[in-house]
């Protein structure tokens, strides 16, 4: 299904999964406010990223911030009273979000996406090896957590097998527990089975995570920056609703074909296409690995 909704917007999908082609400032207006279960937010982080030939760099960080304390407004409107939201940004800028949205919304937790990497690495000062994430809710008393969703191995008592002797009967330490604030996934490559021909791609298991921990069966989630679809991907998977926002034309054919809303996007086949790099030199190459889409 297709509908126009203005001159620049379309939306694709069906009720239990939408894609809204569009900006996003103006595609979130069309929403309903209080709409929404679970919103995850990874948005250009304004250094310098190219995306399919658009530099996503603003002229001052004053304009980036002012762009972004819009989009988070019209984000906090459509989120249910009893919602949640995890949004990103770069760690130059997470502490002006942070301050903006503690006057507004109850931060749950400060998570670091942590990962390790082989590039080249940084010689003069420290390189970033996380990312941050806030967990936002609206009302503190009144949210879903789904704990027993997301345990992961407590090693204390998994395999170090140690007794607590504070327990009035000493027991050995729990084999599970909830994650804490310091989460380690590994970063998308290209020979991943999960790759798309994006430069930020987030890695189903981080989306799996918080879709698991922070909504139910049924819920609608939305991300309104959608790259390469994953949030949306994710909770088709896990039996969730999803509203998905894109501006260009190359990241909502990724979403048509992982969502499995269309074959083909103005005439042209939908199919997983390789990996473009460029040289310092400025030419071109083409990634070798290209893989059915599983």
């Amino acid at each position: 299904m297709r509908t126009n909704l203005i001159l620049t917007m379309e939306v694709f999908g069906n009720e239990q999964n939408k894609i809204i082609h569009g900006d996003a400032l103006e595609a979130l207006k069309i929403l309903p406010n209080e709409s929404i279960d679970l919103i995850f937010a990874d948005p250009p982080y304004n250094i310098g990223k190219n995306f399919n030939g658009h530099i996503e760099k603003w002229e001052t960080e004053e304009a980036y911030l002012n762009w972004c304390y819009i989009w988070l407004d019209l984000c906090i409107k459509k989120l249910k009273p009893n919602g949640s939201f995890y949004v990103m940004t770069a760690t130059q800028f997470m502490p002006f979000f942070d301050i903006y949205l503690r006057q507004k919304l109850d931060i749950r937790s400060r998570l670091v996406w942590y990962y390790d990497s082989s590039g080249v690495q940084a010689k003069k000062y420290y390189g970033s090896r996380y990312e941050p994430i806030l967990f936002c809710v609206k009302d503190k008393n009144n949210y879903t957590f789904n704990p027993d969703d997301i345990l992961v191995e407590a090693k204390t008592g998994a395999k170090r097998k140690l007794i607590d002797y504070r327990k009035t009967v000493p027991t050995v330490y729990n084999s599970e527990k909830v994650p804490g604030n310091v989460w380690e996934f590994a970063r998308v490559r290209y020979r991943m089975d999960e790759y798309e021909n994006h430069p930020t791609q987030k890695p189903i298991a981080l989306l799996e995570r918080i879709i698991k921990a922070s909504s139910n069966k049924g819920d609608l989630v939305m991300d309104p920056f959608s790259g390469t679809f994953t949030t949306c991907f994710v909770a088709k998977e896990l039996g969730r609703n999803s509203v998905g926002i894109e501006l260009q034309d190359e990241y909502v054919k990724i979403g048509l074909r992982r969502l499995q809303l269309a074959t083909e996007f103005k005439g042209e086949k939908l199919q997983k296409q390789p990996r473009s790099f460029e040289t310092k030199k400025g030419g071109k190459f083409t990634n070798p690995y290209t893989y059915a889409y599983r």
